[in-house]
């Protein structure tokens, strides 16, 4: 099937910048969340973010109006009955991601494939509650997706060398340089990240350094763009915890253990940049 018309569940951080980039490279994108208010509010973040990129001259206004109205917010998922593809961007929710998978299945036609941008979550047990799991894959997007080149690939258990190549040469179409995973707990990105950040929250737990001597540290030490606990309040710690979880449940190694501050933090409703608090205060001047 020629993919030109895709779903985006989730308009989020994520979801939302799948769709921009979709978008820009011809795409028609059915952009949904809860409700329609939440779609539509994706599309106003996105609006947003082009007009900055039409301001730096990255982008013709011309250019930016086409790609907005080839973004369509929707109110539910029963409007994907159009697509060629779909792929999920909701939080890491297993619970969540299955419920959804589920609905795509009934909804979506029997061709189309569905994809998961989960950045930990097996591949294998999402696509389990579907009809259709060698249509089931793992397109794993960095953050911020109009910004970032790397998509990570995870094949299921089941997933088809069509679906890959399919998936893989839509990534390409967007701009994007692929690698593949193995269908394990964290994939290849987060299974390295993860404990990283992990482990810079413990040295903060133990008092080995304060927050900006942590960061300073690794930034000019080992030559990263952000400090570890920067990068933490940038993706959620809530995220991180989550994925912290899910490597620790799922290897059953104690080495994945989250820290008992980053729980604390996350207890405490201080999750990073979104939040306004998280090991740095963003509601300061």
């Amino acid at each position: 099937m020629k993919i030109e018309t895709i779903g985006v569940i989730g308009a989020g951080q994520m979801g939302a910048g799948i769709a921009h980039v979709a978008a820009t490279v011809g795409l028609k994108v059915l952009l949904a969340d809860a409700n329609l208010e939440r779609a539509e509010a994706g599309k106003a973040d996105i609006a947003k973010r082009m007009a900055g990129a039409v301001s730096k001259g990255k982008m013709s206004a011309e250019d930016r109006d086409a790609a907005l109205a080839r973004i369509v917010p929707v109110a539910d998922l029963t409007a994907f009955n159009e697509v060629h593809f779909a792929v999920e961007a909701v939080s890491e929710n297993e619970a969540l991601k299955k419920t959804l998978f589920k609905q795509l299945d009934e909804v979506c036609s029997a061709e189309v494939i569905l994809a998961t941008n989960t950045s930990s979550i097996p591949i294998t047990r999402i696509a389990a509650v579907t009809r259709r799991p060698a249509q089931v894959i793992g397109m794993h997007f960095m953050n911020p997706v109009p910004v970032m080149k790397l998509v990570e690939l995870i094949r299921g258990l089941a997933t088809s060398d069509e679906t890959y190549a399919t998936v893989k040469a839509l990534a390409e179409r967007m701009g994007k340089t692929t690698v593949v995973a193995r269908d394990m707990p964290g994939f290849i990105i987060n299974r390295i990240l993860m404990p990283m950040i992990n482990e810079a929250v413990v040295a903060l737990y133990e008092g080995i350094g304060a927050v900006e001597d942590i960061d300073v540290g690794m930034k000019l030490g080992t030559n990263q763009p952000m400090g570890p606990l920067t990068l933490a309040d940038f993706i959620g710690l809530d995220t991180c915890l989550a994925i912290m979880e899910v490597l620790y449940e799922g290897t059953a190694d104690s080495k994945y253990r989250p820290c008992p501050l980053l729980r604390q933090y996350v207890d405490a409703g201080w999750l990073g940049r979104k939040s306004g608090r998280g090991f740095y205060d963003y509601n300061k001047g």
